[in-house]
């Protein structure tokens, strides 16, 4: 029976992606077998999960098609892990998707940001493989993984499932979890409360997994960058595990120090790129029967072809059709989903910078002249980070061509999306700015 599991894996191997053949069906092991059964072992819970809810009725077939009769599938996991857990724990792993985790440090971790609620296409897998492979500690040689892509295709997501795999199969570990600005807000605090010590030693000495997030607003904090690079060294050293994020290459961080520059290059950088119709269908088809709905195949793919910049717009068109449908109690259908998407969709091929620095010029009663002039006052400098926001949002302009519009250096122009992204976290007037803007640039009405 051992052979006729090879043969099948064999064929297995040949039908389905490598990355997913090594993650998944290369360890299984076969352990025992009668006439109608045949036992797999599988490394932990995790694996057994996905293994089965993605390819137990596939690997089932084969092993029907090699044995030539019937042929029932059962995995169990292997008992040589050297991390005792109580009897109790598959249920415990079932539930995991369904709760908040809560790493030591920082903020919380979302909890449908796992390994299996992400979709893998051709635009994610080198990173997607490259983050199981860290958490799952496949590959020990390798302990830092930057991953990198533009906002809303993935990244965090990846960060957080690796950290939640991490705590699920390692309770023990010291996972923390927040962004570049939290590090720093928190080092800023150390120093004006005479804490330093405590916080050097919390992130040097009591810290397994750090999950770093939007490294990329570390520019220009010189202090901030001298203390990270020191807390990496001492990781480095001790094999820890360290995970960041950005927007952009290294090399490509404005006022960045060359310490920190060449620690943050030594990792394994992942890019994420946007997905293509294929894996865009799928992303809505998961995220919808995660969710409990039903959408018919046509407008799945109508929604699909329409929102193509990323997953959050993706996100965005089915909360927006099934919320619709809900509060108007009509059915989905394609009339209804692109009555959604055209309150989506950007013009974008209209949008330029020069549209964009107009409409705000006269939303805020001043020139152009103004909005590109060397000009501290808060009426100036408001609306000109606005206007750089939505250059970058609406624009594919990169940020020394936006910053060149603005007669700004680079790093200004991130510094001044920071700051627009933060004031929309806040729900204050910003928020409201811009929405009125972006509602303005979507429809055409500029």
């Amino acid at each position: 029976m051992k052979a006729i599991w090879e043969e099948a894996k064999a064929d297995i191997k040949l039908r389905i992606p490598g990355h997913c053949f090594r993650m998944w069906i290369e360890p299984l092991k076969m352990i025992r077998c009668d006439e109608n059964s045949m036992v797999l072992s599988s490394p932990n819970f995790f694996s057994r999960k996905r293994v089965l809810d993605n390819y137990g009725a596939f690997i089932e077939s084969e092993l029907n098609k090699v044995a030539g009769k019937t042929c029932r599938l059962l995995i169990e996991v292997s008992k040589t892990k050297s991390i005792q857990k109580p009897e109790t724990n598959d249920n415990f792993q079932l539930q995991l998707p369904s709760m908040n985790v809560s790493p030591r440090n920082g903020r919380l971790m979302r909890k449908d940001f796992t390994f299996d609620h992400f979709v893998v296409g051709g635009n994610n897998d080198f990173a997607y493989s490259a983050s199981l492979s860290l958490a799952s500690r496949k590959k020990v040689s390798q302990n830092s993984l930057f991953l990198l892509s533009k906002t809303g295709m993935g990244k965090s997501h990846l960060s957080q499932a690796i950290g939640q795999y991490i705590l699920s199969e390692h309770p023990s570990e010291r996972v923390y979890y927040m962004t570049a600005e939290d590090f720093s807000n928190e080092m800023i605090h150390a120093f004006r409360h005479n804490s330093i010590n405590k916080f050097q030693g919390k992130y040097r000495n009591q810290c397994d997994v750090l999950l770093l997030e939007d490294v990329h607003y570390l520019s220009g904090k010189e202090r901030t960058q001298i203390e990270l690079a020191l807390t990496l060294d001492t990781l480095f050293e001790s094999d820890k595990k360290i995970i960041f994020s950005s927007c952009c290459l290294p090399a490509e961080i404005p006022k960045l120090n060359d310490k920190l520059r060449s620690r943050l290059s030594y990792s394994l950088i992942s890019n994420i790129e946007p997905p293509n119709f294929r894996t865009r269908v799928r992303i809505l088809q998961k995220k919808a029967k995660h969710n409990g709905h039903k959408l018919p195949e046509d407008v799945i793919n109508y929604l699909a072809g329409e929102l193509t910049e990323d997953v959050r717009q993706l996100e965005s068109g089915l909360i927006g059709v099934t919320a619709k449908s809900s509060l108007l109690g009509s059915p989905i259908d394609l009339m209804l989903a692109e009555s959604v998407v055209k309150n989506i969709v950007r013009h974008r091929k209209n949008i330029t910078i020069d549209a964009i620095k107009k409409l705000v010029c006269k939303y805020h009663s001043i020139s152009i002249a103004d909005i590109v002039s060397s000009s501290r006052k808060q009426s100036i400098v408001r609306p000109r980070q606005i206007a750089i926001y939505l250059s970058r949002r609406y624009t594919d302009s990169p940020l020394q061509t936006i910053g060149r519009n603005f007669n700004r250096y680079h790093a200004t122009a991130l510094h001044s999306i920071g700051v627009v992204e933060r004031g929309l976290k806040e729900n204050g007037p910003i928020q409201k700015q811009v929405e009125f803007l972006c509602s303005r640039l979507e429809s055409g009405k500029y």
